[in-house]
């Protein structure tokens, strides 16, 4: 029989409010709108129990790189963010030979059928050699549709996106290919014209990659991607809130405009992301982690991040001033929504996975239930 959980007197953040001295009910691997009688109660009074964390972009962490690592690799990169109250993970590569690419993306659905992987985002190589980053010029290329659908059927059907420069020859093609086959186009790494990027839109394009990050700053005359990808309604924006990617300012601003609806908070991370300072690779390229800022060794690009997203979560409350009902939609309800997930996770509601993170009132990661297991153990 399936062992039952009440997880009682916490403040409980649902997607009506938060109910004080609230309580979610575990049956099995899925939340329950019943208790039996047998159930076992768990006093969590003075805790948060918010949904467990979604991450629609992530390259790695523990030491591991979904971009290079063996499935054993990826295994330890996932449970190192379940630690950190991640229940979700998308894997993210990086840019590099056509062939390569696909055969990561075998590897990688292998694990997404096996329900360890949300799916996969492929970051390059359709990207601008202006606005590279942390990606190796040299294996950039066009995103020609032809290519695009290469690494479409090499996932297959676990594509969830793709990062492109959609004013490159074949993006707007691009675009309107991924959206026919339900896989998000992101326009990201880019060095669009404010015009080039209304046009992607158009065409099909749902999210923005990083905000503010890899692509032409916010002018007054020449407003470029960022004005177009906030003020429209079809866009999510991505937020890197590690403190380095985005001054607070900039957060703000792009939080209060977009609003808490079209925010989903990732980490970007890559290998270090829960294990340390040092030397790592991030695809060909060398990366060095000092201060927990990973730059390129050549050329100093920020190379991803290390964030976890227990941190996002804390620094949107108590440094932004976020809501935790806000912070909650950003970081959980609105990436399962954009990866069409939303009926099983994203939310504590009755016959989604038992999928839940507990804080306490310092919002520090005390718990964290994946499917009805702990995976963190409050007590």
């Amino acid at each position: 029989m399936a062992t039952s959980k009440v997880l009682a007197g916490a403040q409980v953040v649902l997607p009506t409010g938060t109910l004080t001295n609230g309580r979610v009910i575990v049956e099995g691997t899925r939340i329950s709108g019943s208790a039996p009688a047998d159930a076992e109660t768990i006093d969590l009074t003075g805790h948060w129990l918010v949904p467990g964390f979604v991450d629609i972009h992530n390259h790695g962490g523990g030491g591991a790189s979904f971009t290079s690592g063996t499935v054993e690799d990826v295994l330890k990169g996932i449970h190192t963010h379940r630690l950190h109250g991640t229940t979700t993970v998308v894997a993210s590569t990086v840019t590099g030979e056509m062939d390569f690419l696909a055969q990561r993306a075998g590897l990688l659905s292998e694990l997404a059928e096996q329900g360890d992987l949300a799916g996969i985002h492929f970051e390059g190589p359709f990207i601008s050699p202006c606005r590279k980053g942390a990606h190796s010029e040299d294996l950039l290329r066009h995103p020609d549709p032809a290519d695009v659908r290469k690494l479409m059927d090499a996932a297959r059907g676990h594509a969830r996106m793709f990062t492109l420069a959609t004013e490159l020859p074949g993006g707007i093609d691009s675009v309107r290919l991924l959206a026919e086959h339900g896989v998000i186009a992101a326009i990201g790494h880019t060095d669009a014209t404010y015009e080039q990027t209304v046009e992607a839109i158009d065409a099909g394009a749902t999210v923005a990659t990083h905000l503010f990050n890899a692509m032409p700053g916010l002018g007054h005359r020449v407003p470029g991607p960022i004005a177009a990808l906030l003020e429209d309604e079809r866009i999510t924006v991505e937020l890197i809130n590690d403190g380095t990617h985005l001054h607070p300012a900039s957060f703000e601003l792009a939080f209060h405009h977009a609003g808490a609806a079209r925010v989903a908070l990732i980490t970007d991370a890559m290998d270090a992301a829960g294990f340390g300072d040092g030397r790592y690779m991030l695809g060909p390229l060398e990366v060095e982690v000092k201060d927990s800022v990973a730059r390129l060794v050549e050329g100093g690009s920020i190379a991803g991040s290390t964030l976890t997203q227990d941190r996002a979560f804390k620094r949107s409350v108590t440094v932004d001033g976020l809501s935790v009902e806000d912070t909650v939609r950003a970081i959980s309800a609105n990436p399962a929504k954009l990866l069409g997930q939303y009926d099983k996770v994203g939310s504590l509601e009755p016959g989604k996975d038992a999928d839940v993170v507990v804080l306490d009132a310092a919002f520090d990661v005390k718990g964290v239930m994946r499917k009805g297991e702990w995976v963190v153990d409050p007590f």
